[in-house]
């Protein structure tokens, strides 16, 4: 039997008993802010987050039919927080008559809602039933782990870390959530496009036979710089060009390349056992590029022998492809092109992306918000998610040593690069140098063990 939202909402954000003693909710009474808010018809969702991937996540789930209203939002910086509440005042959707309708009826975020600096999540959260988590990835461990505590709803974006120490932490979170029935999605959206949906039940259900080599690729030119600013501490230069530094991006193997890996995972229904590969900086040698390499190729290994090739690459003028392949005894999926082909080449079955493909960053959205609206629990992406994202973090690993990196010694070794502290004046891990050249891995010589 269903329960009502009230009901559904109360319950999760209250949890079994037994968890009042875990330590991540040992800290407060998880749930004050559910039991104690008025929800009635109305979902409220709080925005982490307000860069270009929260200000899209948001104008989505308010896009969908569901009753809900964004009451909070909260970021770092006052200006992006300021331009996503601008983009999303002016933002339409489409009912279900396919009328372009404006979103903001379902916004109410007075000025004292709108939380800037690094610990207004944790007030914009107190505020809401459902959180959506679209901070730069550092941050997301940190985040979760309060929405988790506080027992909300969540959606979060991928990838969930940037290195093994906060991937045990969203572990850790993720098993409460599950106790706790919250529903949690990650923004893999591959997992809600109907294609993909399509071509991979026809692999689990065998067409191709078993899967036994797979390659995959996000090669492109490359991503935005953010040049450096007067009077910027270090720590505020690395937060706003934040795609050049692995504490709080990944390296673009983990911030973009992990959709393309976990097709394979997915696929395999496991994660490698160990990774080796190799990569540098061939384009990107100045100090705006901070540490990041432009290229990576790896090898991952999986416990049956299965090898996938993965490439991903940031030059410009080079070939561009993004995609995943499999090859089975029986046959191969070209994902991007939607068709099985068997070891002859010859197509043997195409999905129909002209008249049944989706818009999967919307049905994401569509499928939590209603789960959610229906007191359901459903959703538990946050395990893969936190594999995934690892799986990544294993490759940046190997290309940055030289070195094969085992899956067990990566996981379990606690390495942790991220500040000591989150402050406008925190004294950081990585620095420039005389130059405002930042220190690059080498491999051969760059060592983790």
């Amino acid at each position: 039997m269903k329960n009502s939202r009230r009901e559904f909402i109360v319950q999760s954000s209250l949890g079994a008993g037994a968890l009042l003693a875990a330590p991540l909710v040992a800290q407060a009474n998880p749930g004050v802010s559910f039991s104690q808010s008025n929800v009635g018809d109305t979902l409220k969702v709080a925005l982490i987050g307000c860069g270009g991937r929260g200000t899209g996540a948001i104008i989505q789930a308010l896009s969908t039919k569901e009753n809900i209203q964004l009451v909070a939002m909260a970021d770092a910086f006052k200006d992006r927080l300021d331009d996503c509440y601008k983009s999303v005042m002016n933002s339409r959707a489409k009912d279900t008559s396919a009328k372009a309708v404006p979103v903001n009826q379902k916004v109410n975020v007075p000025e004292d809602h709108k939380f800037v600096g690094f610990d207004g999540y944790k007030q914009a959260m107190a505020l809401a039933d459902v959180v959506i988590l679209t901070t730069p990835p550092g941050f997301r461990p940190y985040h979760f782990e309060e929405a988790v505590r506080l027992g909300k709803q969540i959606f979060m974006e991928k990838p969930v870390a940037t290195d093994p120490a906060g991937i045990q932490r969203v572990l850790a979170a993720a098993k409460i959530a599950k106790e706790k029935k919250l529903n949690v999605v990650v923004g893999l959206q591959r997992h809600y496009q109907n294609s993909y949906r399509d071509l991979m039940k026809r692999v689990q259900d065998g067409q191709i036979g078993d899967v036994v080599s797979a390659s995959c690729w996000w090669n492109n030119d490359g991503v935005w710089v953010k040049p450096r600013k007067e009077g910027q501490t270090e720590m505020e230069y690395q937060m706003r060009n934040w795609y050049y530094f692995n504490w709080i991006c990944g390296d673009h193997i983990t911030e973009q390349h992990i959709h393309n890996i976990d097709v394979i995972n997915w696929a395999k229904n496991g994660y490698p056992v160990r990774a080796r590969g190799t990569g540098g900086r061939e384009v990107r040698k100045g100090k705006e590029y901070g540490e990041i390499f432009d290229h990576h190729i790896v090898e991952f290994e999986y416990a049956d022998g299965t090898i996938l090739n993965s490439q991903c690459r940031h030059i410009p003028g080079t070939w561009t492809k993004v995609d995943e392949h499999l090859v089975g005894t029986k046959g191969k999926v070209l994902f991007d092109s939607a068709k099985i082909l068997d070891l002859k080449g010859n197509v043997n079955y195409a999905f129909d992306k002209k008249t049944k493909e989706n818009n999967p960053y919307q049905t994401e959205h569509d499928e939590l918000w209603a789960t959610v609206a229906a007191g359901e629990y459903k959703f538990a992406d946050a395990e893969n998610g936190a594999y995934s994202t690892m799986t990544s973090i294993l490759g940046r690993m190997a290309t940055y040593s030289g070195q094969i990196i085992e899956w067990d010694k990566a996981i379990n070794s606690g390495i942790n690069i991220t500040p000591s502290r989150f402050a406008w004046d925190a004294d950081m891990p990585l620095k420039p140098d005389a130059n405002g050249l930042y220190p690059v891995a080498v491999p051969g010589k760059t060592k983790y063990f």
